[in-house]
């Protein structure tokens, strides 16, 4: 196997690495446990070994290879910093920051995240995707919306990131499901698309209304009974509902694609279909990759 570079997708809690030869095509993959969360700074190198020695062996001091990481890697709790590029700003367009690495044969890059001054906001590892959607999709001109754990909307025009927007809405869920009084609610059982939609059509036009739709799930379950199902589905619809109403300034009449997982990103398509939106979705992996391989491009120029 003659790997000409080594991409690097590296979250909070996974690692996955891919082999790419010099025509581009993904050799081999390879993934792990051992996310940023799980890490030291100076555990960092050890790990990727782990993972990647089978593809370095012919590389040396004189010829290292070359690996090109994002995500929280480079968070300031990864193995290095890599500093924020402020918006507006090609999504990746400032210098990468090489790791410290022990291995000679190890050139690690790592790409910068985005950061906005008002409102106060960041991502990191979402810039990479952007980036790949960019180069498969180079005239697109409009919302980028990646679902996830803290949910980004980004507005992409002329080939920049110009503004983007967070919302917990992914982790509310879970600390809700988790934490609160509402885990003793949200059994088990069947996924229920009218529940959902309903919910949906609640915090969409009454947002302020959120707090205590969310009671109300508690209080039905009591006095009622209500289905482990129904009642997952009335909250992920509530807390989505709440995010698009705060986010109708970006999707507004404009062009909106997706990238994330299928089962979140089906549930952003339906919401975004209630509102006369048919979005563009994308794979989140090839996205990645081919943002990676951007990212690589831009420092070969």
């Amino acid at each position: 196997m003659n790997t000409d570079w080594i991409a690097v997708d590296w979250g909070t809690s996974s690692l996955r690495a891919w082999a790419i030869d010099a025509q581009g095509a993904t050799l081999d993959t390879a993934q792990s446990t051992k996310g940023m969360g799980t890490l030291a700074p100076s555990e960092f190198e050890a790990a990727l070994l782990e993972l990647i020695e089978p593809w370095i062996k012919g590389s040396s001091a004189n010829a290292p290879m070359q690996i090109i990481a994002c995500g929280m890697v480079g968070a300031r709790q990864g193995w290095i910093e890599a500093l924020y590029a402020k918006v507006p700003s090609l999504p990746i367009s400032a210098t990468l920051t090489k790791a410290p690495t022990q291995d000679p044969r190890l050139d690690v890059q790592i790409v910068p995240g985005l950061s906005q001054s008002t409102p106060a906001d960041v991502m990191r590892g979402e810039e990479t995707q952007i980036a790949g959607f960019q180069a498969q999709f180079p005239k697109f001109d409009g919302i980028i919306c990646l679902p996830g754990t803290h949910t980004k909307w980004a507005h992409v025009s002329a080939g920049e990131v110009v503004s983007f927007q967070s919302f917990m809405t992914g982790e509310m869920f879970a600390l809700l499901s988790k934490h609160s009084v509402l885990k003793h609610s949200l059994r088990d059982g069947t996924w229920d698309d009218t529940a959902f939609d309903d919910a949906l059509a609640d915090t969409l036009s009454r947002p302020e209304k959120l707090a205590s739709k969310l009671f109300t799930l508690r209080a039905e379950d009591l006095l009622k009974g209500l289905d482990g199902g129904a009642a997952k589905a009335r909250l992920s619809g509530l807390l989505i509902g709440a995010e698009l109403a705060a986010a109708k300034p970006y999707w507004l009449g404009q062009m909106v694609a997706l990238i994330g997982d299928d089962g979140l990103t089906d549930l952003y398509a339906s919401a975004l279909k209630t509102q006369g939106i048919i979005a563009q979705r994308t794979n989140p992996t090839d996205m990645t990759l081919a943002g990676l391989k951007s990212a690589r491009a831009s420092i070969l120029e």
